[in-house]
């Protein structure tokens, strides 16, 4: 789960990058927003990792890391987050990487349970499908010698799964998991740890979660949990007294899917079936091919979305609110850095937006509420099309444009006090 709190005052100086907003802190690293300066004077906007230094000081895990992240580096494409920067700056390890402007899936999920904005099963499709195209690159990706290089992402998680406002969908952190897993075995003597791979377990095959060897069908077991939950509503493993997830996923137990109505629904479900067989010989023998079977099932069900449409939705039910805000910081960054006067702009106030009105469509499915009880996960809310959110009063705008301005002002004056 993601911290609020940075140990670093914002903005700040790390190595040739300017840190200027704390993104949140994992079980592996702390993330920020940052801008690269190269010598010649231009930047780009990225997302800098900074690993843990109790984590950076295991030698193991560094070594992985570091041999894990260059695979990772090797991997450009549309669907998958370009990481281009591995080094220490700092007395710490760092990775840095492309910003992806939007949510992952599971905070997109979270906001939409919360706000009562149901997820169009065409855009819940749209996601995975591009996920899978992600997926099958990266599995077939050949070394210069023209071998392949193996590459498992062993996490495909929705907090792996990036949506931007432009309808993108990207992977992240390929091979991450692996230098994790590396020193829980290390502590453990093996993955039997609930607690240290709680963020992982409920997306784990079995032949993963018993710790057995594991390859390119292990992510499509991975994904295919993820399907399953945007149909169901729900995640399919919860935690249980009896049970930890760890367990659950060794055992995968996966209940049938509720029937919604939809077209070509045992289509559909059949789909899910395959790519979640315990037995990974009856699994989808490559990404490339779960996805020519849901392309396939699209078009007939005539669901077929676009990025385009994708994004225009995301603005529409979630606003910008995130990206205006982290503009203004980016600007205050640099101005400060010129040694020029910072101009202050109004900011909208960061507040959930209002529940849009929700018409059902015979193509969509009908989401469950969101379960905030402690001892089970959220469930995942699905559906139809929406229209746009109603109008806020400007007074708001003007408040939070005032708090705004006294955040920035403090920043600045402890950036210089640095």
């Amino acid at each position: 789960m993601a911290s609020s709190t940075s140990t670093r005052v914002l903005p700040s100086k790390f190595g040739r990058y300017a840190l200027f907003d704390f993104i949140g802190k994992g079980g592996m690293a702390e993330i920020y927003l940052a801008r690269a300066q190269t010598e010649l004077g231009a930047s780009r906007l990225c997302v800098v990792k900074q690993i843990l230094p109790e984590l950076a000081e295991h030698s193991q895990f560094a070594e992985m890391l570091i041999y894990e992240a260059k695979l990772a580096a090797r991997l450009s494409h549309a669907n998958v987050v370009q990481v281009f920067d591995l080094g220490k700056s700092d007395e710490r390890l760092f990775i840095a990487m492309d910003y992806v402007e939007g949510f992952d899936l599971n905070e997109l999920l979270k906001r939409c349970s919360k706000q009562k904005v149901p997820l169009p099963l065409e855009f819940a499709l749209l996601i995975v499908g591009e996920a899978l195209k992600g997926l099958g690159y990266a599995h077939r990706r050949l070394d210069d010698d023209g071998k392949p290089l193996g590459i498992v992402h062993r996490d495909m998680s929705p907090s792996n799964i990036l949506v931007s406002f432009e309808g993108e969908v990207k992977l992240c952190d390929f091979g991450i998991a692996r230098a994790t897993e590396l020193v829980e075995s290390a502590e453990a003597g093996e993955i039997e740890s609930d607690a240290s791979i709680k963020g992982k377990a409920g997306y784990m095959s079995p032949e993963h979660a018993r710790g057995e060897k594991i390859d390119a069908r292990a992510d499509i077991f991975a994904i295919g949990i993820v399907l399953w939950e945007l149909l169901a509503g729900r995640r399919l493993y919860r935690r249980d007294d009896d049970l930890s997830l760890l367990e659950q996923a060794r055992r995968a137990h996966i209940p049938e899917l509720p029937r919604r109505g939809v077209a070509n629904e045992d289509e559909l479900h059949a789909i899910v079936d395959k790519a979640l067989s315990i037995d990974p010989a009856g699994r989808y023998a490559s990404a490339h091919a779960m996805h020519q079977d849901l392309e396939a099932y699209i078009g007939r069900a005539k669901l077929v979305a676009s990025p385009l449409r994708l994004g225009e939705w995301l603005v529409a039910n979630f606003g910008t609110d995130m990206v205006t805000q982290r503009r203004a910081r980016e600007r205050a960054l640099a101005a400060l850095e010129l040694g020029a006067p910072v101009k202050l702009e109004l900011l909208p106030p960061k507040t959930p937006l209002p529940s849009p009105v929700v018409e059902r469509s015979p193509s969509s499915i009908a989401g469950a509420a969101m379960d905030v009880s402690p001892r089970s996960a959220p469930s995942l809310p699905i559906l139809p099309d929406v229209t746009s959110p109603r109008k806020r009063s400007p007074v708001g705008y003007i408040v939070a444009a005032l708090v705004a301005a006294v955040l920035v002002v403090v920043a600045l004056l402890a950036m210089k006090r640095v």
